[in-house]
């Protein structure tokens, strides 16, 4: 397959104006779940998720290449992708802080087989090998393939124009 293709000499646009363009896809929202070396756990909010293959069951996401969680993402060999609710923006925004606080802390969540999180009340979750890893731009993208996974229907989170909104009924 020829992936080559001649590039624009120049950019008809800002990072800021890039940004709002994207600001107007509506994302659902996820939280990544993973467990580090000491039994603690990491999490994160993430909307870069999107299905890639039905078989091998194969889901992507995407962290910026800087963040502080990338050594335990890109280390580890499972992670959980929990779809968030209509009713979860509490735990979007908790797992999107950078502060001290462990957002773990008085959430409601279970074990997966492997020993991972999985938040309470989700609308679908999907356990994944760390299958790989591709850095592109200022990010990674993490190809996982699911090993286990679980619907709850219900309306789901969506991230639109900078504000949380949701899905119609499930």
């Amino acid at each position: 397959m020829n992936t080559r293709s001649p590039r624009a000499t120049e950019r008809g646009f800002d990072s800021a104006h890039f940004r709002q363009a994207l600001s107007q896809f509506a994302t659902g929202v996820t939280v990544i779940t993973t467990r580090l070396a000491d039994g603690s756990f990491r999490g994160l909010t993430a909307s870069s998720f999107n299905s890639v293959s039905l078989d091998p069951p194969l889901v992507l996401w995407s962290l910026g290449a800087g963040a502080n969680s990338m050594p335990v993402f890109s280390g580890n060999s499972h992670y959980v992708i929990n779809v968030l609710a209509a009713g979860q923006q509490d735990l979007a925004l908790r797992f999107s802080r950078r502060s001290g606080i462990d957002p773990f802390e008085g959430v409601d969540y279970e074990l997966s087989r492997t020993g991972l999180p999985i938040l309470k009340g989700v609308t679908a979750w999907f356990e994944c090998h760390n299958r790989s890893r591709y850095p592109e731009g200022d990010h990674v993208i993490f190809v996982g393939e699911v090993e286990d996974c679980n619907v709850q229907p219900q309306a789901g989170l969506l991230f639109h124009g900078g504000r949380f909104g949701t899905t119609g009924a499930a």
